[in-house]
């Protein structure tokens, strides 16, 4: 029940709405998601894209005993773009790409006890924001350029975008870096802790063990080396 609420969630976040009729297309967003996936299985999404555009997909495992899960891209003609097994992290681009949906899966089947938190992240470079800012260039341009001209102005307003853009990403993708780090140091912890824990019980055990064995060889070496206990063995017992 909550792998199916987790993949309706997925869908939810990284499918661009449904438009009414006559209406234009929406536009192509980027989108990240962490979920759960549970040992044993196999979890797959969908990014509709648009053509003629450029699509760069990362991926992280940031949880999970081996930080490892098996890794595919279909195009939306059913294509196997990419394929990867027992990987950590990988990053893929596919351009230019193919109007309709691409499929993401990501798959956990090899393993029967661990579940695995993966993060993945989808990067979108569309053409369209180009022909948009072009357009919006041309309605607002005056027939008259003073000193700076609308070009300069669009390509210092697109260079920043471009920053911040990338910005944004490597802030979360470090971020994901951080929760796996975290989390291994976390399973490294306990694994020290136990053992640790195990080592000092064993420790306890073994000398009360030899107090108990010490105690007893003293109560019976005075019976055993008396003077008397010896007559008896050299005379043989008279």
């Amino acid at each position: 029940m909550a792998a199916g609420a987790a993949l309706a969630l997925a869908l939810w976040l990284l499918l661009p709405p449904m438009g009414v009729e006559g209406a234009g297309p929406p536009p192509i967003q980027d989108g990240e998601f962490t979920f759960l996936l549970p040992a044993g299985r196999k979890q797959c999404f969908y990014q509709s894209a648009p053509a003629n555009a450029s699509l760069e997909t990362e991926y992280q495992v940031i949880g999970g005993a081996g930080l490892d899960v098996d890794f595919t891209l279909e195009s939306p003609q059913g294509v196997l773009l990419v394929s990867e097994s027992r990987k950590a992290d990988g990053v893929h681009t596919v351009e230019p790409t193919e109007a309709g949906d691409y499929k993401l899966c990501f798959d956990n089947s090899f393993s029967t006890i661990s579940d695995k938190l993966v993060f993945f992240e989808l990067i979108f470079d569309s053409l369209q924001d180009d022909e948009e800012v072009e357009g919006w260039a041309e309605a607002v341009e005056p027939e008259e350029m003073l000193d700076v001209k609308m070009e300069d102005i669009k390509e210092s307003i697109e260079t920043m975008k471009t920053r911040l853009e990338r910005s944004i990403q490597m802030l979360t993708l470090l971020r994901a870096f951080e929760a796996r780090d975290r989390n291994l140091q976390e399973g490294n912890l306990e694994r020290v802790n136990f053992w640790s824990a195990v080592n000092v019980a064993v420790l306890l055990l073994v000398a009360v063990l030899q107090s108990m064995v010490a105690s007893g060889r003293s109560r019976l070496l005075p019976q055993e080396q008396s003077p008397g206990a010896w007559c008896k063995r050299a005379h043989g017992g008279r």
